[in-house]
């Protein structure tokens, strides 16, 4: 029933009524409301909420319970007035976990609440799911179990106007404990496609957020996160610790969640068994039917699994992979299989689950898309992420990444498959080389840019530890010349400290010289170029750490004190800035050592390869 629009006699009331709820004042509230025509069916906002409504969206459950109480059966009637969104009084107490008493006194005095819809098609059921709020749907979904056994079709809870389910809803809320009781409640909304043809297990493939632990490369949050107990619903103290257990508690249960729907929904096998009518190209000629060729592809939805992929959700990828490894084989609508969109997305963890797939990367490996792109054609189409990345991603670094890719897919295709042609004329190699042009320019301007400052940074630090050695600290004696302070236990210190400072930071001046005199080709950009940065970045640091610690040795010779805290003050004071310029390169440092070390790995593998040797039995055909 729709609400009738009563002249309001006085906006003061409103004020006061508005005031008193949003401030917790239920006494109030109750007195205004006995004084009103309309009593706690006023309407109090401009969207047609009631005093009732209010209440029930602010979780005021005893005010809520005790306006109840104060209706006499002739007003029942009305508490199935509706706001502006068309929601029921019942609808917005499903906002919240605290009124699961109101919601009961409210169905005891109008049980059609439980089955009216919103303008979406929602029943307070579903509004609940689409809240994530798991303690009120429990107790609706028991009344609804109460209501279905009385004939009521249980369709109408289970689903809104646009085919979405209560799954797809608690999926979106990220409520996966909800979404598990649904699932195992309610198991035929498992195979349940929304509007847009997606199952539950679909919609959580495109939902990388789940799974996102979200302490990234903070060492403090990571370490808390591994041993933080996220199973007891106890509540921690301390803010950071409580946000990051219900962190990792949602990532979790969102793992539970994906085991239960991997194993019961079937739309990993929505595609279709198709031949590949895509024929691989070996020369830039082409009969008449090619063109026909390349429009004969079926067209096919994507699965969980390649909608993970491309998401990143790497844990529905095992857990797809683990249950049914024969989903490996499944190709979109654009004909690429798991690695043509795991290369396209650039998602490492899941190229590395794949290729150790012995058999399934052999059947892979060959494989082209409706494009003519095979695995190494992909190198050169990457999509781009909405994700923010944490690490610094600079031209060089992401020109270096897809050549180490581009090598190593290169080792996994076959020599037929490096040799193909996509429907372009293009070899992989050709395509790579015209699509990084540009990033290759960047990513020269950018290596040169970095160059010539540390190598003005190293020079500065040269020039001062160079004059140092000249104004020893204590100065020297006027007759014979040595200094006065050698022997001093500090002055070992401080001399070689600053030996050592003006080796390293003129070695970095000659990598970076190196560096600026490059001829930038492009396989350069794979290892040579960082490992000489690395190599330039590491002598600058341990240039700036040395002449740090002359300089604390040249503090502690010229104003010692016998009291040691004055000391390590002074140590504090002195490495302050290797700390600072520590901290400022960390990020690039850490990803030029990746590099470096993938470059040692590589070379272990060249000189030591591993051998492994599986043993199969043999089958006994006489049985």
């Amino acid at each position: 029933m729709n609400i009738t629009v009563s002249r309001v006699d006085d906006d003061w009331t409103n004020t006061e009524l508005y005031n008193a709820l949003s401030m917790g004042q239920d006494m109030k509230v109750f007195e205004i409301c006995r004084d009103l025509t309309n009593g706690p069916f006023h309407i109090l906002t401009i969207h047609h909420d009631t005093v009732l409504h209010t209440a029930s969206f602010n979780k005021r459950n005893r005010l809520v319970v005790a306006l109840l109480g104060s209706l006499n059966e002739s007003q029942f009637e009305k508490l199935t007035w509706i706001n502006s969104s068309g929601n029921t009084i019942l609808h917005e107490t499903t906002t919240n976990n605290g009124t699961v008493e109101a919601a009961r006194e409210m169905l005891c005095r109008a049980p059609s609440l439980l089955m009216m819809t919103n303008k979406l098609g929602e029943t307070p059921l579903f509004h609940a799911a689409r809240h994530g709020k798991t303690k009120i749907f429990k107790f609706l979904s028991d009344e609804v179990e109460t209501t279905v056994r009385k004939g009521a079709n249980v369709e109408t809870f289970l689903l809104r106007n646009d085919k979405s389910t209560i799954l797809h809803v608690a999926i979106l809320s990220q409520n996966f404990d909800l979404a598990i009781f649904i699932a195992q409640r309610y198991p035929r909304l498992i195979a349940a496609k929304d509007g847009d043809g997606l199952t539950g297990l679909q919609l959580l493939a495109c939902n990388p957020s789940a799974f996102d632990n979200g302490v990234g490369n903070n060492f403090l949050k990571k370490l808390i996160y591994n041993y933080i107990d996220c199973s007891s619903e106890k509540r921690s103290r301390v803010p950071m610790f409580e946000e990051i257990r219900k962190i990792k508690h949602r990532c979790e249960s969102g793992k539970e969640l994906a085991k239960l729907l991997v194993e019961k929904d079937k739309s990993w096998k929505a595609t279709k068994s198709r031949l590949d009518k895509s024929r691989a190209k070996f020369h830039k000629y082409e009969g008449h039917d090619a063109a026909l060729e390349k429009r004969d592809f079926a067209w096919a939805p994507d699965t969980p699994l390649l909608l993970a992929t491309k998401s990143g959700c790497t844990d529905i990828v095992k857990e797809i992979l683990n249950v049914y490894p024969q989903a490996v084989e499944h190709i979109d609508g654009d004909g690429r299989n798991i690695l043509h969109v795991a290369i396209k997305y650039r998602r490492m963890d899941i190229i590395d689950i794949v290729t150790n797939m012995a058999h399934s990367i052999r059947r892979l490996r060959g494989k082209i898309d409706k494009k003519g792109y095979s695995l190494l054609h992909m190198l050169s189409v990457q999509a781009k992420d909405n994700k923010a990345d944490d690490d610094i991603r600079n031209p060089a670094l992401i020109l270096r990444d897809d050549l180490i890719l581009f090598e190593r897919m290169r080792k996994v295709c076959t020599t037929l498959s490096r040799l193909q042609l996509n429907f372009n004329g293009e070899t992989a190699e050709q395509m790579l080389l015209d699509k990084t042009t540009q990033l290759r320019v960047d990513a020269k301007e950018w290596m040169k840019n970095t160059a010539e400052n540390c190598s003005i940074v190293a020079v500065l630090i040269a020039t001062v530890a160079f004059a140092a050695a000249y104004t020893v600290p204590g100065g020297p004696n006027q007759e014979t010349g040595y200094p006065l302070l050698k022997s001093k236990p500090f002055f070992i210190v401080f001399a070689l400290s600053d030996a050592l400072s003006l080796t390293f930071s003129l070695t970095s001046v000659i990598v970076f010289l190196s560096i600026l005199t490059s001829s930038f080709r492009l396989n350069d950009f794979r290892y040579t170029l960082h490992n000489k940065l690395l190599l330039g970045l590491t002598m600058l640091i341990l240039s700036v750490s040395m002449m740090m610690v002359a300089f604390a040795a040249t503090l502690i010779l010229t104003i010692s004190s016998s009291r040691n805290w004055t000391n390590v003050l002074l140590y504090i004071i002195s490495f302050f800035p290797v700390t600072v310029y520590g901290y400022s390169y960390i990020h690039l440092y850490k990803l030029l050592i990746n590099a470096f070390c993938e470059k040692v790995w590589a070379v272990k593998e060249a000189i030591f390869p591993a051998c492994v040797v599986t043993i199969l039995p043999e089958a006994d055909f006489t049985s």
